[in-house]
């Protein structure tokens, strides 16, 4: 990330804790939470886990994002990012084309709160080439495309773009994320996706999700 984004960035956490603080509202919980459909509880995640194939992962041969089409319609002006960016912030205003305007969002994998629409990535919580090396090499295109814009899953959730990017495709094994009271959830989801979809899991991935599992 260019070394002025990144201070820009910090100029405006630091505006608004001295803004907070002077409000008194710096120990209130943040405006914003992001609404990801409730993942599966814990117990039915080990579950899950349990029923999933291990194998060792895949490769990424053939792989393009391009297969995962995405972001589609989903109503009227508005597809995929931008009707996550919606439902996951408080306050949104959107124009005509149905683009975030304003609005607060909250990224629960780093505790970020953020009101620039452009500073927020929508994270496939189950990354696509992952689900490629684990089994989606092997489905339609449809299929792709239904798990790229799944809105009734967990699988998608606006975060703070570069923590994103950091993830990349990575599993649970090579990446969590950095607030640690969020892992209970993240490893729900990304089980519940694995196992809606069928896909498998590698041994290093399930131990690492098993151990979040365990604390859960």
């Amino acid at each position: 990330m260019p070394v002025s984004k990144i201070y820009a960035r910090r100029l405006a956490v630091l505006a608004s804790s001295a803004t907070l603080t002077l409000t008194g509202l710096l120990t209130t919980a943040p405006a914003a939470q992001a609404a990801m459909p409730t993942p599966v509880s814990a117990a039915t995640a080990r579950t899950y886990l349990a029923a999933l194939t291990v194998k060792a992962e895949g490769s990424t041969s053939g792989y393009s994002r391009d297969l995962f089409p995405h972001w589609i319609t989903q109503s009227g002006t508005c597809n995929t990012r931008e009707t996550v960016l919606k439902r996951d912030g408080v306050n949104v205003v959107t124009d005509s084309s149905c683009a975030a305007t304003s609005g607060s969002w909250y990224s629960p994998y780093d505790g970020a709160t953020w009101t620039l629409a452009s500073d927020l990535d929508i994270d496939h919580m189950v990354p696509l080439a992952e689900a490629w090396r684990s089994g989606a090499n092997t489905w339609t295109t449809a299929q792709r495309q239904a798990f790229a814009n799944d809105l009734t899953r967990p699988q998608l959730i606006a975060v703070t773009d570069n923590v994103n990017q950091a993830k990349g495709d990575l599993d649970p094994a090579k990446w969590l994320p950095s607030v640690t009271s969020y892992r209970c959830t993240y490893t729900r989801a990304w089980v519940q996706v694995k196992y809606y979809y069928n896909l498998s899991v590698d041994s290093a991935e399930k131990s690492a999700l098993q151990s979040v599992l365990n604390g859960c």
